[in-house]
C-alpha cells in the first residue's frame, strides 16, 4: 500500500519535494510530480515542503472510526512527543481526557515501551564484542538503509522500535485481539506498523494532525472534556525519547566522549552522511544513533507545520521533569521486570533500490545538451531539485528527471523559441499582407467578373433564340426569358419562384425524344444540330453542344413560325440546297444548258429577295 502519493491536480512543478527527498524516489511525469513507491522511504519530506499541499499521506482516521463505533476494544499507545506538539493542551490529563472523549478505551504511554528498548540498547552496548550498531528506533532510517545501504543491515541493531515495543506489552497485558492505534509524529510509521503482525501488531497509525482534526470535528477541547490518567504501564525518563540522544540519557548509556561509542544525529543530510562514512570508513568505529527528521521525533512531519524545534524540545524536557515528580520508580521498575521477557528482537530485508550509475559518455551529453562545462557541473542554481547539475543529468539518464526542468535549458529554449516565434510573427505578417493584396485583387476580378456575368446575362435575356444549359444530371443550370416563353405559362410562373428555373428537371419540361439529344450529346461529347421538334404547337429549331465534356451541354431553341426566323431559315436552307447539290446542278448545266443555269439564277434570286427582305 503506497503511503504518500501526489495529488496531481494541486501540483505545479516547483520541484521543492525533488529537492527534499533523500531516496530519489520522485519523478515528473505526466505534468506533474510522481512518488515512486517503491524507492520511497515514508520519510515524509516532502509532505512537509509541498508550499501547494499537493502531496498526502494515508489517511487513517476512516478506519478508527470505525473501530470507535464497533464493539471491540480499542486501545492507543500515544508517543511522548505529544508534549511538544499539544502545548495548546495545558495539562496531559486533559489531551487523555480528549483521547478517551474519542471513544478509545484506554491510553497507554510509548515511554515505557522507550524504557524497554533503551535497557535494551544499553545491553547490546555494554556486551561490545567490536560490532558497531545502527539504531533502529526510526522507521526512515531503517527504510533508507534497507534500499539504499543493505551492506548495512548487519549492523542494524536487532531490535524493534519503542512502538512496537509498546504493542507487545499492550497486548501481553489487556488481550491479543485489542484494537490498537499509534497516535505519533512520524509519517513512516504507517509503513512500519505494516510489517509487524500477531503480538506486535499495530492496527492503525494516527498522525498529530489527523488526531486534531478529529478533535475538530468532534468539537473536543480540554474545557468540555474531564481529566483521564494514562492507563498502565507508565513510563519513565522514556519520555525524553523525541528529542536527540533522549532514549540514551534515560537509561544511562555512556555518551562521553572520551569513553562512549555513540554517535548520535538528525536531519536526513547528517543520516545520509552519517551511513555513508559508516560504510566506507572502518575507522570510524561508533555506534550511530540516527533519527530522519531535523530535531529528531518532535518535529516529524505528521505534527502541525510551523512548529518551533526548540520550544518544542524544552515542552518535551519540562514534560518529562513534571511526570517524575510522581513517578512510582517501584512500579516502573516491577513493570520493567514483568515485560522485559517478551521478546524485541527484529529481523530486516534487503530490499536493494539502488541503480547502477550510468555510463560517463551519457552523462557528459546530457551535461553537454544542458550547456554545462565542468564548473557548473559540481554545483548548479538547484532550481531543479537537485543539488547538482551533474546529479541532475544522472536523473536524466536514469529517468527520473526531464530536460526541460534545468531552468538556464528551458530559458535558452524559450529565448530560441521566442526569436523563432518573432521571425515566424514577421512571416506571418508579410503573408497577411499578401493575402490582403491577394483578397482586394481577387474582390476586384470578382467586381469585374460580376459585372460581365451581369451584363452577359441580360444579353443572354435579350436574345430571340431560347437558350440553356443543362449539367450531367438533365437539370438546368441557366435558361433565358425566350427559353421560358416557348415552354408556355407554366414554365413562366414556375420562373417567377425560381428564376430562370435553375435546379429544374430538364425531363419535367420537354418532351422525352428532345430530351434523347441533350443525353446523346452529354454521352458521345458530338453536337446534334439544326433538328426540328413540335412543342406546344410551335415549330422549333433545335441545336445541342457540348460545352464542357460528359458534365454541361448547351441549347438554343428557335421558334420556326417568327417571321425573321421564317427567313434566315430559308435562305440558310436554299443555301444548303445550293451547297450540296452544286455538282449535280453544274453537270445538269452541262446537259441541259442554259435551262439548268437558269434555274440555278431563280434559286440565288429567292435568296437575295429574302436578304433584302430581312435588310428591311
Amino acid at each position: 500500500m503506497q503511503i504518500v502519493k501526489t495529488i496531481k491536480e494541486k501540483c505545479k512543478l516547483c520541484y521543492a519535494c525533488i529537492k527534499e527527498c533523500p531516496a530519489d524516489a520522485i519523478k515528473v511525469t505526466e505534468g506533474h510530480a510522481k512518488i515512486l513507491p517503491d524507492r520511497c522511504i515514508s520519510c515524509g519530506n516532502c509532505v512537509s515542503v509541498c508550499p501547494y499541499d499537493a502531496i498526502e499521506y494515508l489517511d487513517g482516521k476512516k478506519t478508527v472510526k470505525g473501530y470507535l463505533q464497533s464493539d471491540e476494544e480499542v486501545i492507543t499507545i500515544c508517543a511522548p512527543s505529544i508534549s511538544g506538539e499539544f502545548n495548546d493542551i495545558t495539562n496531559h490529563r486533559s489531551f487523555v481526557g480528549m483521547i478517551k472523549a474519542l471513544g478509545f478505551n484506554r491510553v497507554c504511554e510509548v515511554s515505557f515501551g522507550s524504557d524497554l528498548i533503551g535497557l535494551e540498547y544499553r545491553k547490546l552496548f555494554d556486551n561490545f564484542k567490536g560490532k558497531y550498531f545502527i539504531t533502529a528506533n526510526c522507521p526512515a532510517v531503517v527504510n533508507y538503509v534497507e534500499k539504499y545501504h543493505p551492506n548495512l543491515i548487519d549492523n542494524m541493531a536487532p531490535l524493534v522500535s519503542p512502538m512496537v515495543a509498546t504493542a507487545k506489552v499492550v497486548r501481553e497485558k489487556y488481550g491479543k485481539d485489542v484494537r490498537i492505534v499509534y497516535i505519533g509524529p512520524c509519517i513512516a510509521a504507517k509503513d512500519e506498523a505494516m510489517k509487524f503482525d500477531e503480538d506486535s501488531r499495530i492496527d492503525v497509525v494516527l498522525t498529530f494532525s489527523e488526531v486534531r482534526k478529529m478533535f475538530e470535528e468532534a468539537r473536543l477541547n480540554e474545557n468540555n472534556t474531564e481529566y483521564a490518567d494514562f492507563d498502565p504501564p507508565i513510563g519513565g525518563k522514556g519520555s525524553l525519547f523525541p528529542i536527540s540522544r533522549g532514549m540514551f540519557q534515560a537509561v544511562d548509556i555512556n555518551e562521553n566522549l572520551l569513553t562512549g561509542r555513540l554517535i548520535s544525529t538528525d536531519g536526513s543530510d547528517n543520516v545520509i552522511d552519517a551511513l555513508e562514512e559508516f560504510e566506507r570508513f572502518s575507522a570510524l568505529k561508533q555506534h550511530l544513533d540516527l533519527f530522519h527528521c531535523d530535531g529528531s521525533c518532535i518535529m516529524g512531519p505528521g505534527t502541525s507545520p510551523g512548529g518551533q524545534k526548540f520550544l518544542r524540545r524544552s515542552l518535551v524536557i519540562n514534560y518529562t521533569k513534571k511526570r517524575l515528580k510522581n513517578w512510582d520508580k517501584g512500579e516502573w521498575e516491577a513493570n520493567v521486570a514483568k515485560f522485559d521477557q517478551l521478546d524485541f528482537t527484529r529481523k530486516y530485508t534487503n530490499r536493494d533500490m539502488r541503480v547502477a550509475p550510468p555510463p560517463e559518455e551519457k552523462v557528459q551529453e546530457v551535461l553537454e545538451k544542458l550547456g554545462k562545462d565542468g564548473t557548473e557541473s559540481k554545483g548548479g542554481c538547484g532550481a531543479c531539485g537537485y543539488n547538482s547539475c551533474r546529479d541532475f543529468a544522472i536523473a536524466v539518464c536514469n529517468g527520473y528527471a526531464r530536460m526541460d526542468m534545468c531552468h538556464t535549458y528551458a530559458l535558452d529554449n524559450k529565448k530560441e523559441y521566442i526569436k523563432k516565434l518573432k521571425l515566424t510573427n514577421e512571416k506571418l505578417a508579410n503573408t497577411k499582407n499578401a493575402l490582403k493584396e491577394s483578397e482586394a485583387s481577387a474582390q476586384k476580378e470578382k467586381d469585374k467578373f460580376q459585372e460581365i456575368s451581369t451584363t452577359a446575362n441580360e444579353m443572354f435575356n435579350k436574345l430571340k433564340a431560347g437558350i440553356i444549359i443543362v449539367d450531367d444530371q438533365m437539370k438546368i443550370i441557366l435558361s433565358n426569358d425566350a427559353f421560358i416563353n416557348l415552354l408556355g405559362d407554366d414554365a413562366k410562373e414556375i420562373s417567377q419562384v425560381v428564376p430562370g428555373l435553375v435546379g429544374a428537371a430538364l425531363e419535367t419540361l420537354l418532351p422525352p425524344y428532345v430530351n434523347n439529344f441533350f443525353s446523346y450529346v452529354l454521352e458521345n461529347n458530338n453536337t446534334v444540330e439544326n433538328k426540328d421538334i413540335h412543342l406546344n404547337e410551335k415549330l422549333l429549331n433545335i441545336s445541342v453542344f457540348p460545352i464542357k465534356q460528359h458534365q454541361i451541354v448547351g441549347a438554343v431553341f428557335r421558334d420556326m413560325l417568327v417571321p425573321v426566323v421564317q427567313r434566315e431559315e430559308i435562305i440558310s436552307r436554299i443555301s444548303e440546297v445550293i451547297d450540296r447539290n452544286l455538282n449535280m446542278v453544274q453537270e445538269i448545266g452541262f446537259l441541259l444548258g442554259e435551262g439548268a443555269s437558269e434555274t440555278e439564277r431563280m434559286l440565288n434570286s429567292i435568296i437575295e429577295t429574302y436578304q433584302k427582305g430581312k435588310k428591311r
